[in-house]
């Protein structure tokens, strides 16, 4: 299609320039607007803000993404403070759909607008202006990079032979890009409290309906670490669960990303070619190919950094959406408490079958000459 990288740094930072719709003070005001649930003053603003199609035809790709941020900031108000946005400004709907076409993507804002493409310091978009959402948003921008890097290396581990002495390298510096994934998630177990989210920020992300389609809002479940579980276990050790939650959560993906989904689909994971490169007789398997024990043990440390991440990640939906705080039974990108604890198990399964053939390794080596 567009051929265009949305995710790399440069134009990420022409994107978080741009006010195509001349909407900073606009959206500055929406931290009021929603303190004071004024839906008449966000429909005032949106209904302002909504450009012509001949802007749009104006527009850069860049000024696209940015305008699809903005006008999504307040559709996800006015859809916090109950009605459903388009209904009160039909005109944006055309506007959505070519904002869509132009870049890509889904017809509507995802996590990518609302942190990595947003503007930092006074511009930046809130809905609340609490120093709790900002934390929030730059746990999430702070990841984008080195899962962005980490995705070009699982393609090229998906194309190395698992024996290849690279193979072991290339999955040790995609466990290094995973593990800002850790301390993303540590800076919102130490900055975000579960009562916060749940109360005052998750509405904000609602599902909105755009010309008869409904569209989820901006989500961590956007950000494709399951594209990681894909190439490295999920393409064809998951359950239908998993699977249906990752086909619903691929469209609001860049469309690199979205290729890279339909590549891992259908065909055998880096653990599923490690453990039939072993077989029936491991042991035999690293004589024979000596790259066999590293190649295994790197994708243990993979794995073992991704679960460190899941069991935070689950810790804090746990408190999240417990039944006494929630004001929603799932997150907005469509996943249960127990969708969380079933990929957690499932990778933990996964990284059991790493783990057996590098113990059958260490037995190998005590076994007297």
């Amino acid at each position: 299609m567009l051929g265009i990288d949305l995710g790399n740094s440069i134009r990420t930072a022409v994107i978080r320039d741009l006010d195509p719709l001349a909407a900073d003070t606009t959206c500055f005001n929406l931290r009021q607007f929603n303190e004071d649930a004024d839906v008449p003053a966000l429909t005032a603003a949106l209904r302002g803000m909504v450009p012509t199609p001949d802007d749009v035809a104006r527009y850069s790709v860049e000024a696209c993404v940015a305008a699809m941020r903005d006008l999504g900031m307040v559709l996800g108000s006015i859809k916090r403070h109950g009605p459903e946005p388009v209904p009160l400004a039909p005109e944006v709907v055309p506007v959505l759909h070519e904002l869509g076409r132009r870049t890509d993507m889904v017809p509507r804002d995802t996590v990518h607008h609302y942190t990595t493409w947003n503007p930092v310091g006074g511009r930046q978009r809130m809905y609340t202006g609490d120093i709790q959402e900002a934390y929030l948003q730059e746990s999430v921008r702070m990841v984008f990079p080195h899962l962005r890097e980490a995705l070009e290396l699982a393609g090229l581990l998906s194309d190395t032979d698992v024996a290849e002495p690279k193979f072991a390298d290339l999955t040790d510096e995609l466990t290094g890009q995973v593990e800002p994934m850790v301390s993303s998630i540590d800076m919102v177990v130490a900055n975000v409290s579960p009562e916060f989210f749940a109360r005052d920020l998750r509405a904000y992300f609602d599902e909105i309906t755009v010309a008869g389609r409904v569209l989820l809002g901006p989500a961590a479940a956007q950000v494709p670490l399951w594209l990681i579980d894909q190439a490295v276990w999920a393409a064809d050790h998951s359950e239908p669960e998993y699977e249906e939650f990752l086909r619903d959560s691929v469209p609001y993906s860049l469309p690199r990303w979205r290729e890279l989904y339909d590549r891992w689909t259908g065909v055998p994971s880096v653990v599923t070619r490690l453990v039939a490169a072993y077989g029936d007789d491991p042991d035999a398997a690293e004589r024979r190919m000596p790259g066999l024990r590293p190649a295994a043990e790197a994708i243990a440390r993979l794995l073992r950094v991704i679960l460190v991440f899941r069991g935070r990640h689950l810790g804090i939906a746990r408190k999240a959406y417990d039944a006494d705080l929630r004001l929603y039974p799932v997150g907005s990108g469509g996943a249960s408490v127990d969708l969380l604890r079933q990929i957690t198990d499932l990778t933990r399964a996964t990284a059991q079958l790493t783990r057996r053939r590098g113990a059958s390794a260490e037995r190998a080596e005590r076994r007297p000459a």
